[in-house]
């Protein structure tokens, strides 16, 4: 998931959407870390499970970041307090549980949902936008 996230993060642009699906511990936070060590964070990242969004900013990082984890929202009401499309103009969305948001996920997402392949293995299924279509089959 590191490695994963590591190589998205290449491919990554301001107004870009990535939301990371899966159960608790399928490695969606970890993809997200691989993604801001990638671009430049140092130490580990925290999970957002609290804050609910963290953001990073140049010049911790390359560019800036918010990430976001909707875990404990009870519905998407709660989520559009949060005005998470005000960061699509100078940021980089990174969204765990993006279900939360109910049908009010951008249609530019990268959707990738993470699934338990056995052992420490991982599945992963992607959702690629037109947005992502070239720079998709280059991770």
């Amino acid at each position: 998931m590191l490695d994963l996230g590591r190589r998205i993060a290449a491919h990554a642009r301001i107004g870009d959407v990535i939301a990371l699906e899966g159960g608790l511990g399928a490695g969606k936070t970890t993809l997200a870390r691989g993604m801001l060590e990638a671009l430049g964070l140092e130490g580990e990242a925290p999970s957002p499970s609290f804050a609910i969004v963290q953001p990073y900013d140049v010049p911790e990082v390359r560019l800036p970041v918010a990430h976001v984890d909707l875990y404990r929202l009870d519905d998407a009401a709660e989520a559009e307090e949060l005005a998470l499309g005000d960061y699509l103009m100078d940021s980089l969305l990174i969204i765990e549980w993006p279900d939360r948001l109910g049908d009010a996920l951008w249609s530019h997402a990268l959707r990738l949902s993470i699934d338990f392949a056995g052992d420490d293995a991982r599945r992963l299924t992607a959702a690629v936008p037109d947005a992502w279509t070239e720079r998709w089959s280059q991770i």
